[in-house]
């Protein structure tokens, strides 16, 4: 499980422990060398046996799933540490070797059932918060405030204090205001990069099934559906018709959110427009300079998929290094 699903460790913990079949979480907490999963990455283990998500791979999960299934018995956290040899760690899934700390904690007994239910509530409701606890005790709590920079990088670990943190963020999106040729292009690069990308054009021969196969299109004006998707710090949003009937609209929602990434295609010229009818329509210098006009990196791109490149690589640039 990652933070980009919200169907994942924490529901399926809540769904198990209150169904009465018992479950534990288990987070890697910490590692060293070589590792595919990263530190905050979860699995649940049900009091019978089943288990979903991953902490590491081969034996580590069987380890893991036995210590969490004692730790149901007698409801107690455990601070698993597993070192694997060069030599090992294929088997296992660490493959130049490395080793890795897992938390585990017993729903109900260690892990709060209210805390959990409050995190799964905040999941839903796209709200950024963060688990903080004591790697070896567990039964943490819920902050939702302070950890700015780690929401930013999407970066669990543990604090100068030894308190860990677990970051679950929303899943990642970006919204695309025009069904165009670039679109075609940038679509399936930002679902690879972690981005779940929603179309917007009210123009039904652009905006089409068989032009976007399996993604998903609002066929409403740009305003209209920005605010009904709701643009927040983890929305990118990416215009890409030059069109001020369906910009604008867009732009002045917006400007007025918390969306972390704006992007306008069009020429210095089409850009010098369009901060000339945002600054009449009583936007500040401020306001405006959100906006990443021309879009994208100045990679000198030439086609629809080199701009749809360098629009990534300035959607990622902003994510992880600010505006």
């Amino acid at each position: 499980m990652t933070s980009q699903a919200l169907e994942g460790a924490p529901e399926l913990a809540l769904a198990w422990h209150r169904a009465g079949r018992g479950a534990a979480l288990a987070t890697v907490v910490q590692t060293w060398g070589s590792a595919p999963r990263r530190v905050g990455a979860q699995m649940v283990v049900s009091g019978d046996g089943q288990i979903e998500g991953s902490v590491s791979g081969g034996c580590v999960e069987g380890a893991v799933m036995v210590e969490a299934l004692e730790a149901l018995e007698d409801g107690t956290a455990r601070l698993l540490e597993f070192g694997v040899s060069d030599g090992d760690a294929f088997a296992v899934g660490l493959a130049c070797g490395g080793t890795i700390k897992v938390m585990v904690e017993p729903v109900g007994r260690v892990l709060c059932e209210d805390t959990l239910a409050d995190l799964v509530a905040a999941r839903a409701e796209r709200r950024p918060v963060a688990y903080v606890c004591d790697p070896e005790q567990g039964g943490g709590v819920l902050v939702f405030d302070g950890f700015e920079d780690r929401f930013r990088m999407d970066r669990s670990g543990q604090d100068e204090d030894g308190r860990f943190v677990a970051v679950h963020n929303p899943p990642l999106r970006v919204v695309i205001v025009g069904a165009v040729h670039i679109a075609q292009a940038f679509v399936p690069m930002a679902r690879i990069a972690g981005f779940d990308p929603i179309l917007v054009d009210p123009r039904s021969a652009f905006g089409s099934e068989a032009r976007f196969p399996g993604e998903t299109i609002l066929d409403d004006w740009p305003d209209d559906a920005l605010a009904a998707i709701g643009m927040d710090a983890r929305t990118a949003l990416v215009l890409l018709t030059h069109d001020p009937k369906l910009d604008d609209p867009a732009l002045h929602l917006a400007l007025g959110s918390d969306t972390f990434y704006i992007g306008a295609l069009g020429s210095k010229r089409t850009h010098a427009s369009r901060v000339a009818r945002l600054q009449d329509a009583g936007f500040t210098a401020e306001q405006i300079a959100r906006i990443h006009g021309p879009v994208g990196l100045d990679i000198g791109a030439a086609n629809p998929a080199e701009i749809a490149v360098s629009i990534l690589s300035e959607m990622v640039q902003v994510l992880r290094q600010g505006a």
